[in-house]
């Protein structure tokens, strides 16, 4: 069975919402939710990395785990490089989750589906989409789209990423799908991306897994139902806060 470690990446330097990771969301750090929502998917080991001391202490207080970084990374993927070669340093490890600190109400099953596509050896990394169902994401820049084939893949439900955008895209008449950003890495795949140098189109796209498109590593897509909320802003805070209540009250009711 191969070995899976899951890294969350944790920062303190939102400009939207500031002091993100730490904001209370009915009761517990937004930290937290994400951390206990890894561990609910049952799939390794659950590392929180970061360069704050207050969300160790949060994370610490819950019994979770963490690792301290530079402050320095300008992405989560750096992050995540650095806290695995401290973590693994032998090399132990077969699987490396890359997941948002700001999906407090993610299903953890999204987890263990995007692991699926890394059953075709030939894929280094692994990621998730939903098929996109209001007309007004379809265009918006914020709603990052995979461009994908069925063709080699192992799966109806998964395509291999031909491209990422934030246009919409394909052209003409068909299902477009919008990219939900959590990444499994093979161990070696993680090192190989670590290594290569900034892009041109992840440079105009502003999307680093171009960077793995560009250089020719194969990404395949796990495709699912929904869309994980992730918290960006004050109002996108609010709902989860709103999610959350109702699952505590419906949890509650069925005990």
């Amino acid at each position: 069975m191969l070995k899976t470690l899951i890294i969350i990446p944790a920062r303190m330097k939102s400009t939207r919402l500031p002091n993100k990771p730490l904001l209370d969301i009915n009761g517990e750090p937004m930290i937290v939710h994400c951390w206990r929502n890894a561990v609910a998917a049952k799939v390794g080991r659950v590392v929180v990395a970061t360069d704050t001391e207050a969300i160790v202490n949060a994370v610490h207080n819950v019994g979770g785990e963490t690792v301290m970084t530079s402050k320095n990374h300008i992405s989560g993927s750096d992050r995540v490089f650095e806290a695995v070669n401290q973590i693994d340093p032998e090399f132990e490890t077969d699987i490396v989750i890359n997941l948002q600190g700001d999906l407090p109400v993610l299903d953890p099953s999204l987890v263990a589906k995007c692991l699926l596509p890394l059953n075709e050896p030939s894929v280094d990394i692994a990621t998730l989409a939903a098929p996109i169902k209001l007309e007004t994401e379809c265009t918006a820049s914020s709603v990052v789209k995979v461009v994908g084939t069925t063709c080699n893949t192992t799966s109806k439900d998964t395509l291999r990423a031909l491209y990422f955008t934030r246009a919409a895209a394909p052209f003409g008449h068909g299902m477009l799908y919008h990219h939900i950003g959590i990444y499994a890495y093979r161990r070696t795949a993680i090192e190989r991306f670590a290594s290569l140098k900034t892009s041109p189109l992840e440079l105009r796209e502003n999307l680093e897994q171009l960077r793995a498109i560009e250089n020719g590593m194969r990404i395949d897509v796990a495709l699912v139902d929904t869309i994980p909320l992730g918290v960006d802003t004050e109002e996108d805070l609010e709902r989860a806060r709103k999610i959350l209540t109702v699952f505590a009250e419906n949890h509650t009711l069925t005990r």
